[in-house]
C-alpha cells in the first residue's frame, strides 16, 4: 500500500524517486493510480506534450535525443515518455529507459521513462496520459511521447499530445504509399529524417504533393516539411523553432485539442469502469464469456447482446 499523502507532495516537488513510484502505480491501473491522479490533477495543464510519431526505423529515438538536449539548451526541463513493444516474458517494456539517451542520465531537468504497449494498438500504451500527467504536475515544462512505431494506425498521438510530429526516412520503399498511412493524416510537422540519405528529395516532393492537396484557408496552419540528421544534429533547431511555431499560432485550436483529448480520456475510463461494473457486479462468473460464445456462434447478434448487457447494468443500480 502507497502512501499517497507523502508521495503526492513529493511528486509536486520534481523527486525523481516519487515520480517514477507514481508512474509505476497509474501504468499498472491499480485503485492508487487513480486516487494519485486526483490528487496530482489540479497542479496540471501547464506542461506541453509533443508526440514524435513515425515508422519503425525512422530514427525516432535519436532525434528525441537530440530534441531533448536542444530544449535543454534553454534551461527548459523536459519529461520524456518512450512507448516500447511489450516484453512476451515480463510484461514490461522490451527496450527499456537506461538504454535509451545515457547522455541525459546525470541531469535533473530531464527524466525519461519506458512503459510498454502491454497490448494496446494505437502506438501508445493506454496509461500514457497519466503518465503524462505525472510529469505535467512534477514541473516538466516539455514533456516528449515516443511512439512505439507499429506502423499505419499509430494515430492515438493525437488524441494525446498537444502538437504531432511525424518522423519519415527515405529509402524504405513505395513513397506515395508512405504517404497514404494513416500517420501522414495526423502531422503537424513533417520531419525527414536521415535527410542525407539518397531518395529524401523525392520524399520530401511527395509529402509536398499531398499537402498540395489540400486548400488551406490564409489562418489555417501549414505543416511545414523540415530536414533533420538526428545522429548529428542537424536541422534540430529547426525542428524546435516550428514546434514553437505552433505553439504559438493559436491558443484555440490548443484548447480545442485538449478539449479532445479529455473527451478521449473520459469515454475510455467510463468504458472501462463500466465493463469492470458489469463483470464484477452485475454477471456472475463466466456468464461474459458464455455470452461471447454465443455471439460467436451466430446464436445472439452483438447489438442485441449489448442492449441486454446494458439493461442488466441499469437495472442493477
Amino acid at each position: 500500500m502507497t502512501d499517497l499523502a507523502a508521495l503526492i507532495p513529493r511528486v509536486l516537488a520534481g523527486e525523481p524517486r516519487a515520480i517514477a513510484r507514481a508512474i509505476s502505480l497509474v501504468e499498472d491501473e491499480t485503485p492508487e493510480g487513480a486516487d494519485l491522479v486526483r490528487g496530482i490533477f489540479s497542479h496540471t495543464g501547464r506542461a506541453y506534450l509533443v508526440g514524435v510519431t513515425g515508422p519503425p526505423g525512422a530514427g525516432k529515438s535519436t532525434l528525441v535525443d537530440r530534441l531533448t538536449a536542444q530544449i535543454r539548451s534553454s534551461g527548459r526541463t523536459v519529461g520524456v515518455i518512450a512507448i516500447d513493444p511489450t516484453s512476451p516474458f515480463t510484461g514490461g517494456a522490451v527496450l527499456g529507459d537506461r538504454l535509451r539517451m545515457n547522455a541525459h542520465a546525470a541531469d535533473p531537468g530531464v527524466f525519461i521513462r519506458s512503459m510498454a504497449t502491454r497490448g494496446h494498438l494505437g502506438g501508445l500504451s493506454r496509461a500514457t496520459g497519466d503518465a503524462a500527467l505525472v510529469l505535467d504536475a512534477s514541473g516538466k515544462d516539455i514533456v516528449i511521447i515516443e511512439t512505439v512505431g507499429v506502423g499505419q494506425d499509430e494515430v492515438d498521438i493525437i488524441r494525446t499530445a498537444d502538437v504531432s510530429v511525424v518522423t519519415l526516412v527515405p529509402g524504405t520503399g513505395d513513397d506515395v504509399q508512405a504517404i497514404k498511412a494513416g500517420i501522414m493524416e495526423i502531422a503537424d510537422i513533417f520531419v525527414i529524417n536521415k535527410a542525407d540519405r539518397d531518395g529524401a528529395e523525392r520524399l520530401s516532393a511527395a509529402v509536398e504533393a499531398n499537402l498540395a492537396l489540400h486548400h488551406y484557408a490564409p489562418d489555417e496552419w501549414r505543416p511545414p516539411i523540415l530536414k533533420t540528421i538526428a545522429t548529428t544534429g542537424q536541422g534540430v533547431p529547426e525542428l524546435e523553432a516550428a514546434i514553437a511555431a505552433y505553439r504559438a499560432h493559436g491558443a484555440t485550436q490548443q484548447a480545442a485539442r485538449r478539449r479532445t483529448r479529455s473527451a478521449y480520456r473520459l469515454r475510455e475510463l467510463v468504458s472501462q469502469r463500466f465493463l469492470a461494473h458489469l463483470e464484477r457486479q452485475v454477471l456472475r462468473a463466466g456468464e461474459f464469456d458464455a455470452l461471447i460464445d454465443r455471439v460467436a456462434a451466430r446464436e445472439l447478434d452483438p447489438y442485441t447482446a449489448a442492449t441486454e448487457l446494458i439493461a442488466r447494468a441499469l437495472a442493477s443500480r
